[in-house]
């Protein structure tokens, strides 16, 4: 981590002050949705036998300092990230290469690849894609140079289930409502004022992007009403995550919704002669409904794929008509290495698939150095700087898996490589470590406040609709726009910042210029 370049900040409270601060957030966050089902670790099943509960969502009591060049500058690039990722996902011989380096050793990438490839000996039936992404970033400070910058670097870029973009809009309201009613206290005003507290848009904009796909899916060709389905995972502590997103599909653009357990899936759905998804509710079964839309929120996970009946409904899904977020090919291009493929210096590949020399400098900016780790030259010098304990602890490994808790970091990879036959490196990548700036806040989760160092991960949304050509690697962007912004906060001794891992808490940023 860099030497702090923030004011000395969040300030200290005295025991009212936390009181008033601490009573209003529990109250607020449970009145407006913020909240998480409690985790087993702190409500065990005996205490909760029917999982009602629900419990305010970790989250920090202060907004966080953020720079705002570096905010504008990932909000910036959001289409293009879009537009690079719609294409690639277009483009199945440049994605086949990529897969195929890892099909014989990740297991769940050659499952993913063989139902995009039963698929397409039957035909895919519906061109239209959707993804909901989420580029995440971490602010860059070089220490080595005498002058340093901030700048942002991509951390990843999520293509499935993108998630907290029901509670960021959330959380950044209820830091604005904290504001309002004199929470914070006066010594703060130069910093927290409704100037510098953007408002998370991510509900109603991300809500927008599935409406314009099911209104580009039209009308029901069987004569039953058309429906979005919300595909999760059971239990799903995040479901009111989930819920807001339902919530405005609804009431906004009044498209109905129902949620689906993968589990599910073979039961409550059938695909009919011309391919189209046909639901019927378990709780209203003489009611069938023609799918417009599949939502992912399961189905990222190995551990969700418990056997052939799991791959099946995997499958299932994909060769029906319904439109997809995301495809399977939009699912694989999210990999990481994708990423490390495009990020690699000197790689050719950015400006493939960005033609635009302008736009592709700007993502390029996003990019931190990353490297494979299979037999080729820039692999061969991973290999070397990811066994070098003393190198090594400028790096971060990690596969090809969504989700908080898979990666390696610093001086845990020599070791961990070790425990790993060779032939199984290249389903890594190697990736230099972004340094933020050192700050502080407090976190709030399961009834405790945590005062300390943290860092903060911000994560811009997108939203793209495209049509897939005849020809492989053509499509047609139809709509394509940011969508709002999470903001992700965990302490400075956790490597991993996902919420619904139990590492970090939700946050929103208090925009500083520095």
């Amino acid at each position: 981590m860099a030497p702090s370049m923030y004011p000395n900040y969040p300030p200290d409270l005295d025991a009212e002050q936390q009181k008033y601060l601490l009573r209003n957030v529990e109250d607020w966050s449970i009145a407006h949705g913020l909240a998480v089902r409690p985790a087993a670790t702190w409500v065990s099943e005996q205490q909760d036998p029917a999982g009602a509960l629900a419990t305010t969502a970790p989250v920090t009591m202060f907004p966080s300092l953020f720079p705002k060049g570096c905010f504008d500058q990932a909000k910036s690039v959001a289409k293009s990230y879009n537009e690079l990722y719609s294409a690639i996902a277009s483009n199945e011989s440049w994605l086949k290469e990529i897969v195929e380096e890892l099909v014989e050793i990740d297991e769940f990438m050659a499952e993913l690849w063989k139902v995009h490839l039963a698929v397409k000996k039957e035909g895919y039936v519906q061109p239209l894609n959707l993804g909901l992404f989420r580029s995440d970033y971490m602010v860059h400070v070089d220490a080595s140079d005498s002058k340093p910058e901030t700048t942002v670097k991509q951390v990843e870029f999520n293509t499935i289930a993108s998630s907290f973009g029901g509670l960021s809009s959330q959380v950044s309201a209820m830091h604005r409502h904290l504001l309002s009613i004199d929470a914070y206290p006066e010594s703060t005003s130069s910093l927290i004022k409704s100037t510098t507290l953007p408002q998370s848009t991510s509900v109603p904009e991300l809500a927008r992007g599935m409406a314009v796909a099911h209104e580009a899916y039209g009308k029901s060709s069987t004569g039953l009403s058309t429906c979005v389905i919300f595909l999760v995972q059971d239990p799903e502590r995040n479901v009111f995550d989930q819920r807001h997103l339902e919530y405005a599909l609804n009431s906004t653009h009044g498209v109905k919704t129902f949620r689906l357990t993968f589990a599910r899936v073979l039961a409550d759905t059938e695909v009919d002669a011309s391919r189209k998804l046909i639901y019927s509710p378990p709780h209203s079964p003489t009611k069938k409904f023609e799918v417009s839309l599949v939502y992912f929120r399961a189905g990222y996970a190995p551990s969700e794929y418990r056997g052939k009946q799991d791959w099946d409904a995997r499958l299932h899904i994909e060769r029906s008509a319904a439109i997809k977020c995301p495809s399977i090919l939009t699912h694989l291009a999210g990999t990481k290495k994708v990423q490390q493929v495009l990020a690699t210096p000197h790689s050719p590949h950015l400006k493939h698939f960005v033609p635009d020399e302008t736009r592709a400098a700007e993502v390029l900016k996003t990019f931190a150095p990353i490297y494979p780790l299979d037999t080729s030259e820039a692999g061969q010098e991973a290999r070397k700087l990811a066994t070098n304990p003393d190198t090594a602890a400028r790096y971060v490994l990690k596969p090809q898996r969504e989700g908080g808790g898979n990666n390696v970091y610093r001086n845990a990879i020599p070791d961990f490589l070790k425990t790993l036959p060779e032939s199984h490196w290249p389903a890594y990548i190697l990736m230099e470590m972004i340094e933020p700036p050192a700050q502080s806040n407090v976190i709030f989760r399961n009834g405790e406040m945590q005062q300390g160092g943290v860092i903060c991960e911000l994560g811009i949304y997108g939203a793209c609709l495209w049509r897939s050509g005849e020809t492989d690697g053509e499509r047609e962007v139809l709509q394509n726009f940011e969508a709002g912004y999470l903001l992700r906060t965990k302490g400075s001794g956790s490597e991993e910042g996902g919420v619904a891992a139990g590492f970090g808490s939700v946050d929103s940023a208090c925009l500083v210029d520095l």
